[in-house]
């Protein structure tokens, strides 16, 4: 008797539990992938930073790709289409349990929109997935091959974008992109802020160097929550015999140097890594000052509350 009525309380409780505390259906972003576009290990890379990889899918690192979820509606959304599309599709839907409502693109370099490929009868054989683009990104699409097949079978359904103008995904989750200077070959270059109910985040994956953008980084750290930014490589040192002016992205030194003195450095993490960057190894000493200094580094699966 006394076992029945000490199980039916158990049940009752944790019944009033669920009623009382209110499920928490704000927006969130996950981190689908923090490498730079060839990913990590990198193609016909045997050095020390790839040739333990190979053989441990664990230790692999996958293409910079961040997925937004509104559990209020069961929707996601996907900043940038990476070679590793099928596997980041799959976690950001969760085995198709949630709803895949578009991929927001930043530019035409190859880690960022050739995941688009799935998309096409080849493979998924998609219906009018929104694709949103810039003007540039959307006409480099619909008039080069392959990609403008996937525009005629109607694979997906190109959704125009413009600078620094919102996108409502629903009543309390918005997107705005925003241009930034890179090597705009084919198309223009953008971050995106993401804006949730409390929170907000912001995107820049790729960008040539702070002091060529307009706006002010440390104003832009400081207004945001959460900021995922570009640190491909660690220093000037990282790529012997390489011109780094021909691939200029602003080292995760500069950019340690640069927001040293922002209100809420530990809202910054660096994403985007290239496949030497030392930082991608959690305890290597690139890490350690990255954190000393009161910064981080975005590691895959992570979320962020918005």
């Amino acid at each position: 008797m006394l076992n029945r009525f000490f199980i039916s309380f158990i049940v009752l409780s944790i019944f009033l539990i669920g009623w009382v505390l209110p499920k928490n259906d704000n927006p969130y972003i996950v981190v689908l992938g923090i490498a730079q576009d060839g990913g990590a290990p990198h193609a016909a890379c045997t050095k020390e930073c790839c040739i333990n990889k190979w053989d441990n899918p664990k230790l692999h690192n996958q293409v910079s790709s961040i997925g937004i979820v509104d559990p209020s509606t069961n929707e996601v959304w996907m900043i940038d289409a990476t070679p590793d599309f099928s596997l980041q599709l799959n976690t950001l839907t969760m085995d198709q349990k949630r709803t895949f409502k578009g991929v927001f693109l930043t530019h035409a370099h190859i880690g960022h929109y050739t995941g688009l490929i799935h998309l096409g009868r080849e493979v998924m054989g998609a219906k009018e997935i929104p694709v949103y683009a810039m003007p540039k990104m959307s006409k480099f699409l619909t008039n080069n091959g392959p990609w403008s097949q996937l525009v005629d079978l109607k694979n997906i359904d190109i959704k125009s974008l413009n600078d620094n103008t919102t996108v409502e995904l629903s009543n309390n989750l918005s997107i705005t992109p925003f241009m930034v200077p890179h090597r705009d070959e084919f198309s223009e270059t953008v971050g995106y802020k993401i804006q949730g109910p409390n929170k907000s985040l912001i995107f820049i994956p790729d960008i040539d160097k702070w002091e060529k953008w307009t706006e002010n980084i440390q104003e832009v750290v400081e207004k945001n929550d959460f900021s995922l930014l570009d640190g491909t490589f660690f220093d000037i040192n990282e790529l012997p015999g390489r011109d780094m002016s021909k691939i200029p992205h602003p080292f995760i030194v500069e950019s340690l140097e640069a927001l040293n003195d922002v209100h809420g450095k530990s809202g910054v993490y660096f994403i985007h890594l290239n496949h030497t960057n030392p930082a991608l190894n959690k305890n290597s000493n690139a890490t350690r000052t990255i954190m000393q200094k009161g910064f981080n580094v975005a590691s895959r699966n992570q979320i962020f509350h918005l």
